[in-house]
């Protein structure tokens, strides 16, 4: 099913800098806890990804990724999930996030 303009226009979909990894054993898939900083319009937000097959904690950090910030919060287990990161899944369910090839602004918009 095809998305008006309109729709797409309102994804809003942002820049932002892992600041801090967390494992999360409480979820089903193996995923980490990560604290995202979208600069000062938006703040930080908390999000859970499923990335462990291909990332490590420390890799993660001060990493850039794109992320969905309009969407509603989303309780997983204990955990609320405040953001969407972004990525793509692979044949096995493994994610390759999606970033800036270079360092920008936290916060910018992707459109």
């Amino acid at each position: 099913m095809d998305l008006t303009w309109n729709e797409f226009e309102r994804t809003d979909m942002r820049v932002g800098t892992i600041i801090e990894v967390s494992d999360f054993p409480e979820a089903r898939k193996p995923a980490y806890q990560l604290t995202i900083d979208f600069g000062a319009e938006i703040g930080i937000r908390k999000s859970s990804a499923q990335i462990t097959k291909r990332y490590k904690k420390e890799d993660l950090l001060n990493r850039q990724i794109v992320s969905v910030v309009n969407f509603p919060k989303k309780q997983i287990g204990k955990f609320m999930s405040e953001c969407l990161v972004l990525g793509a899944v692979g044949e096995e369910g493994d994610v390759i996030l999606l970033a800036p090839d270079f360092k920008i602004e936290n916060g910018l918009r992707i459109g």
